[in-house]
C-alpha cells in the first residue's frame, strides 16, 4: 500500500481553489465534521428503523435493486447493504436536502448537477461487519461506470460522495482508492481490475481512515475498493452513505424498474 499524506479540508461556504486543484489531480477529496456527532446519531437511528422494517417485511428488492442480508455480531439478522435508503425514513430523505451537497457540483465539471436521491442506487448505505456469518465484509475492485456501459448509455460523470457514520482505521479495513485512475483510458476503465471478484491489493492504492461525521467525494471513474478489516465482531463496524451526484437526463427508478445486470454481481460480495 501506498503512503501518501494527502490533506483533509473543512468544507466552508464554498469549495476552495486549493479542494477543487486535488480533486482534479487525484480524483477524490476529504471534509472532516461535515456531519456533527447528534446529526451522525439521527442517521444511525433512521437506518436501524429502516432496518427494523425491512427484516420483518422481508424486502429483497427496492425498485429493482437487490437488498443485502447478513448477521450481526450477535447473530441477529441486519442489512448490510442498502438501496433507496431515503425514500423510506423522513431524516435521510432530509438530509439529502441539505444545501451543502450543492457546493460540490462544480467537481462534476458538468452543468446540471443534482443529488440522484432517486436515481442509479439512490441513497446507499454499507454496513460491514467481520463475523462468520456476515454477508458484507469487503468489496472487489470496481469503478462506478458500469451503471452506464450496462444500461448502454455513455459514460456520464458521477460523483460517489461518502458520508461516514463511525471511525475507520486500517484494522476496520475500509475504502482503498488508487489516485489519479479517473483520468484513465476507457481501456483502463473495463480492463484494469476483474470487477469486484479482484480484492488483491494495489501497490498504488491508499486507504482512507475516516471520523465519523467525516465526508469523502470520488470521482466515479476512480478504481477503488473495501478492504476487509483485520478484527472480528462489532470493534470491525463500519457504516458508510454514499450519495450519487451526477447530471444529464433525469432517469428516476420505481418500483416497477428491472434489476440491472450489474447487480447480479452483489451476489459474489461477501
Amino acid at each position: 500500500m501506498r503512503e501518501f499524506n494527502y490533506p483533509i479540508f473543512t468544507l466552508g461556504d464554498k469549495l476552495t481553489p486549493e479542494q477543487i486543484s486535488f480533486f482534479e489531480e487525484y480524483g477524490f477529496v476529504h471534509f472532516r465534521n461535515f456531519v456533527s456527532p447528534e446529526g451522525v446519531s439521527q442517521i444511525i437511528k433512521a437506518m436501524e428503523a429502516v432496518q427494523e422494517k425491512w427484516v420483518a417485511e422481508n424486502v429483497e428488492k427496492v425498485n429493482g435493486v437487490p437488498i443485502k442480508y447478513g448477521f450481526d455480531a450477535d447473530g441477529s439478522k441486519i442489512v448490510q447493504r442498502y438501496a433507496f435508503a431515503s425514500q423510506h425514513h423522513p431524516i435521510l430523505h432530509e438530509f439529502l436536502l441539505d444545501k451543502r451537497f450543492e457546493l460540490l457540483f462544480p467537481l462534476l465539471k458538468a452543468e446540471g448537477g443534482r443529488v440522484g436521491e432517486n436515481e442509479k442506487d439512490g441513497l446507499v448505505i454499507n454496513h460491514y461487519v467481520n463475523t462468520d456469518k456476515s454477508e458484507f465484509t469487503q468489496m472487489g475492485w470496481h469503478t462506478d461506470a458500469p451503471r452506464d456501459i450496462f444500461l448502454g448509455k455513455k459514460i456520464g460523470p458521477m460523483l460517489n460522495v461518502g458520508v461516514h457514520l463511525d471511525t475507520c482505521t486500517p484494522e476496520k479495513g475500509g475504502l482503498r482508492l488508487i489516485p489519479c485512475t479517473h483520468k484513465q483510458s476507457l481501456l483502463g476503465l473495463i480492463f484494469r481490475k476483474k470487477y469486484f471478484v479482484d480484492n488483491t491489493p494495489d501497490p498504488n492504492e491508499i486507504a482512507l481512515s475516516s471520523q465519523p461525521g467525516d465526508l469523502t467525494v470520488h470521482d466515479g471513474r476512480l478504481w477503488h475498493r473495501v478492504a476487509q478489516a483485520s478484527i472480528k465482531g462489532a470493534e470491525s463496524r463500519r457504516r458508510v452513505m454514499y450519495v450519487p451526484i451526477i447530471n444529464g437526463e433525469y432517469a428516476p427508478k420505481n418500483e416497477k424498474s428491472p434489476t440491472p445486470f450489474y447487480q447480479r454481481f452483489m451476489k459474489i460480495v461477501k
